[in-house]
């Protein structure tokens, strides 16, 4: 299969909050109403800060017996094969929610480290959120070609290593696309970022 080099962005607009996602990410169990009010205050204050976009790009796969070749990189991640298996192309995406919020976390750590953690698990929930849509446009525009996606799959799980961040990063542009930077420890810039690939099959 042949697939273009075509590298696409997209910009959302906010999903839906889910509050028990936050508290979830928070580590908050049981009776939350002690904090309701100061979580509601920081989702007041990060609402208009946050920016969601997605830059992606399609590869085909060809699976040998030692290794997997995803167009960009060559893989042998035992789990990223099992993932892949049967897979016809790839969707590789990076996407990010923005600075703001690493400047709200890192305000807040010297105030108060309750809001300073519920601005963590805000950013957390907001970058998963901003996945699960862009994930659900893919499957259902696959799904219209007759295909089927699988569960993404990021650099870093399992066997697949860190390092294949470096690769990602030079195929989708991420810099100059959405403005997400990699530093020589692979840690991304905005820290709310997260870059995946979803298997797409008969």
């Amino acid at each position: 299969m042949r697939m273009e080099n075509t590298i696409y962005t997209r910009s959302y607009g906010a999903p839906p909050w889910n509050r028990r996602e936050i508290l979830r990410y928070a580590g908050v169990k049981g009776d939350t109403s002690e904090l309701d009010a100061l979580l509601q205050s920081c989702l007041d204050e990060v609402e208009d800060k946050l920016v969601y976009r997605v830059c992606y790009r399609e590869f085909a796969v060809t699976q040998h017996p030692a290794y997997f070749d995803l167009g960009f990189l060559k893989s042998a991640s035992a789990g990223l094969k099992k993932n892949l298996s049967g897979c016809e192309s790839i969707i590789l995406f990076a996407a990010t929610i923005g600075i703001e919020i690493d400047r709200l976390i890192a305000r807040s750590a010297t105030v108060s480290a309750t809001k300073a953690l519920l601005f963590q698990a805000i950013g957390a929930e907001r970058i998963e959120s901003l996945c699960d849509a862009f994930n659900c446009n893919i499957t259902e525009q696959k799904a219209a070609e007759g295909l089927r996606t699988r569960p993404r799959f990021s650099a870093g799980y399992g066997d697949f290593p860190l390092e294949a961040q470096k690769d990602i990063f030079a195929v989708l542009d991420c810099s100059r696309r959405i403005g997400l930077t990699l530093n020589e420890s692979l840690l991304m810039s905005p820290s709310k970022s997260v870059t995946a690939i979803i298997g797409v099959g008969r």
